[in-house]
């Protein structure tokens, strides 16, 4: 009876340390779920939380971005600025907006040639004329002032060709980068004529006279705001498409803008002292032409008078020779 009570004991503890292995094993396990289990929603609440605010740099693809970026609009909105954060443009989405303009100053033998040289370049390369001015400076000399628009992809082309076109006296070139500007003018020409529809329909909505009249003159102001940009927009648009060239062209010897020429030498004092000499003969037989008349007739008038004098001297002489004789008859027969 003893044996088969140690027995039991024995056999009672052995299933007892079973039991306990298995329990212990068991919640091992579970142990290492909930673990992995508690992790796992932790990194998925992490990620959850940061979810949104990569939404919110890149686009709104989550509710919590879309819910970001209203609450920001809508500040945005009450600031008077335009909606919607600027995002870094992906490489090759975002085109690239510069105002280029150039100065020209070229001398050459004839300007009138070079002037139909200039615009036959900038029409060539689809461009146009939008200034001329051409000006003489004295019976030699004549300089002519241009301004092209050419496309943007014909630019160094045109100068290329323009500079080449005679003696290159002096260049510039500047560029400006506006897309900034441009993509601003954009996003708020689209949030305000966003603005006037939804004012268009509360009035097609409106009921009261005076709701009306209140959303009439809102519209109004929106509109005017709406063609400001669009003006803006028209005139990027174009200084964008189309660089501006200015052009000077200028002959030989020309003398400078305040009318100065360059210091004279031997032949230009020679030349000077034939053009004086060569302009006092010419006063000269202008001065003799308008006195000719007048001479003529004092010449005729003195040779007239002369004939006259000559006249009655020689009538003064003949009388006392004829008297003569017949003084003496008459004392010979008194003697």
């Amino acid at each position: 009876m003893e044996r088969n009570s140690g027995t039991d004991r024995s056999s009672a503890r052995g299933r007892a340390v079973l039991v306990a292995g298995v329990l212990g094993l068991v919640l091992a396990v579970g142990g290492c779920g909930a673990s992995s289990d508690v992790s796992g929603g932790n990194e998925k609440a992490a990620d959850g939380k940061a979810a949104p605010r990569e939404g919110f740099a890149d686009g709104p693809d989550g509710a919590g971005a879309d819910e970001g970026g209203a609450a920001s609009s809508a500040r945005e909105r009450a600031d008077g600025k335009p909606s919607g954060s600027k995002a870094a443009p992906k490489p090759g989405t975002a085109a690239t907006h510069v105002i280029r303009t150039a100065s020209l100053s070229v001398e050459v033998r004839s300007v009138p040639k070079a002037v139909a040289a200039a615009r036959a370049v900038a029409e060539g390369a689809g461009g146009l004329v939008a200034t001329e001015n051409t000006e003489r400076l004295d019976d030699t000399y004549e300089t002519s002032h241009l301004v092209l628009r050419v496309p943007q992809d014909r630019f160094q082309e045109v100068l290329r060709e323009l500079a080449g076109s005679g003696k290159l006296l002096s260049r510039t070139s500047n560029a400006k980068d506006v897309t900034d500007q441009v993509v601003d003018v954009e996003s708020r020409t689209a949030t305000q004529r966003a603005s006037v529809a939804r004012v268009r329909e509360l009035m097609d909505r409106a009921e009261k006279i005076s709701d009306v009249v209140a959303l009439e003159g809102e519209l109004s102001s929106r509109q005017s705001d709406l063609e400001s940009l669009l003006a803006q927009q028209s005139s990027l648009k174009d200084r964008t498409s189309l660089a501006t060239i200015t052009v000077d062209l200028t002959p030989p010897d020309a003398p400078d803008a305040d009318g100065r020429e360059e210091d004279p030498g031997f032949l230009d004092a020679l030349g000077g002292g034939w053009d004086a000499f060569v302009t006092m003969l010419r006063w000269i037989a202008v001065a003799f032409g308008a006195a000719f008349p007048f001479l003529l007739t004092a010449a005729l008038l003195a040779l007239l008078v002369r004939r006259v004098l000559r006249a009655r001297r020689a009538a003064r002489g003949t009388v006392p020779a004829v008297t003569a004789p017949a003084t003496g008859k008459d004392g010979a027969s008194a003697h």
